[in-house]
């Protein structure tokens, strides 16, 4: 991963720039909130909505330069490339999706038949499909080329933040409001699966490039990794101090990022072996990934800094981690694994049962993460100390500047 976009309330767009002495790009254009940040298939183009009810086009470079799309009248909540770059499709809140070709940066025509706010539009990886939520509770799938709705799925009770295609193109998620994230077939129109292991909204989710693990961000402060092909929860991370807003694997699955209304963007090491999709150098199944850096706001305004402070984040979040084997019995999982492909998809093979050196190694490798936590618990305690003793002494002082103000000397006769 080379570059990572982010967008935030305070309407600019960030291009960080992973490699070391590389600095980040500000693009400041829009003129409110913006919703959505989205790499064109090349990485050569960024595009962006807002709720000032454009989109905007950006070349990730010192220039920042943009172009404006105009044609939604109400904001903008969502953008997407279609694969080969040449189209793009938006998602409003005037009810519409719109479709845009590229490079002539013209509108194409708009899919009408959504009742109310729509909230996410994708493509299928072929481009052929798109698939589209509301806040009118229903997910519509559409044929691109005759610009019909073939499918209108109504299962959740809340309505979907976000959808997205599995790589295969025969899948797609949705995370809902309901507190759920639900796996449907699109050729037999079924729903596979069923996962209800948040306890808020789902605002967001991300397939992992091989397609047997599936990303999600909750109200609930947490992000969880849920295992497709088993049909149960794998990992659940604890970075944030608010929701997770979204989250978003990387083109090759290696890391994901997550941005919270904590004001931070943490990126994670996947820990995932993309040759035979097992999880990498683990004789058990309880390494979860890990973060490794973090941009974090800083009084400036988004995205004023990229820390590369792994010692402190991985110390902050790992121990409040937890993998399949602790927390598999609570996730309620309905459903069949999902076969995405038209091959029968095996389980993940999973390394035998760790003997009891293993066993102890990692007992041993917790108590030292335990350890560093407690560590860090009681200094975040000074520091708190420190700043609650400042407030008292500040107050103490302000009251006895009110006291002396208020104060006159008797009348003298």
């Amino acid at each position: 991963m080379k570059q990572l976009a982010t967008s935030s309330t305070d309407g600019i767009v960030m291009i960080w720039n992973l490699k070391p002495q590389r600095r980040a790009y500000r693009f400041d254009g829009h003129e409110d909130s913006i919703t959505c940040v989205q790499f064109s298939p090349s990485g050569h183009l960024v595009a962006s909505s807002s709720k000032d009810r454009t989109v905007r086009l950006w070349v990730p470079n010192m220039k920042a330069q943009s172009t404006v799309f105009k044609a939604h009248t109400a904001t903008v909540r969502c953008v997407d490339f279609s694969g080969d770059g040449h189209t793009m499709v938006t998602a409003s809140d005037d009810k519409t999706v719109k479709l845009w070709a590229l490079p002539r940066q013209k509108f194409l025509f708009s899919l009408n038949q959504h009742i109310n706010w729509v909230r996410c539009a994708r493509f299928s990886p072929d481009g052929r499909l798109i698939i589209s939520s509301s806040d009118d509770k229903t997910i519509k799938l559409w044929d691109k080329n005759s610009r019909e709705c073939v499918h209108s799925f109504y299962e959740h009770a809340g309505y979907a933040n976000q959808v997205e295609f599995h790589p295969s193109g025969t899948c797609i998620a949705a995370a809902s409001t309901d507190n759920s994230v639900k796996v449907w077939d699109i050729r037999s129109l079924k729903m596979l699966q069923h996962y209800q292991v948040h306890s808020g909204f789902v605002n967001s989710l991300s397939f992992h490039p091989s397609g047997h693990y599936l990303l999600t961000g909750s109200n609930d402060s947490t992000t969880k990794i849920l295992d497709l092909v088993e049909g149960k929860l794998l990992f659940t991370l604890h970075g944030h101090q608010g929701a997770v807003n979204c989250v978003a694997f990387s083109r090759t699955g290696e890391y994901f990022a997550s941005g919270g209304s904590d004001d931070q963007v943490m990126v994670w090491k996947s820990n995932f072996d993309n040759s035979s999709d097992t999880l990498k150098n683990q004789q058990s199944t309880n390494q979860a990934p890990q973060p490794i850096r973090t941009a974090a706001k800083t009084g400036r305004g988004h995205g004023e800094t990229m820390h590369n402070n792994t010692h402190r984040i991985t110390i902050t979040n790992i121990p409040g981690s937890t993998s399949s084997s602790s927390t598999s019995t609570s996730a309620k999982v309905h459903g069949q694994p999902c076969k995405p492909s038209h091959e029968v998809t095996k389980p993940l093979e999973r390394p035998p049962t760790p003997g009891l050196t293993s066993a102890l190694e990692n007992i041993i490798g917790q108590l030292d993460i335990l350890t560093k936590t407690v560590s860090m618990l009681e200094h975040r305690l000074s520091l708190t100390e420190e700043k609650l003793k400042e407030c008292l002494q500040t107050q103490v002082d302000s009251q006895a500047f009110l006291d002396e103000a208020s104060w006159t000397p008797d009348a003298q006769y």
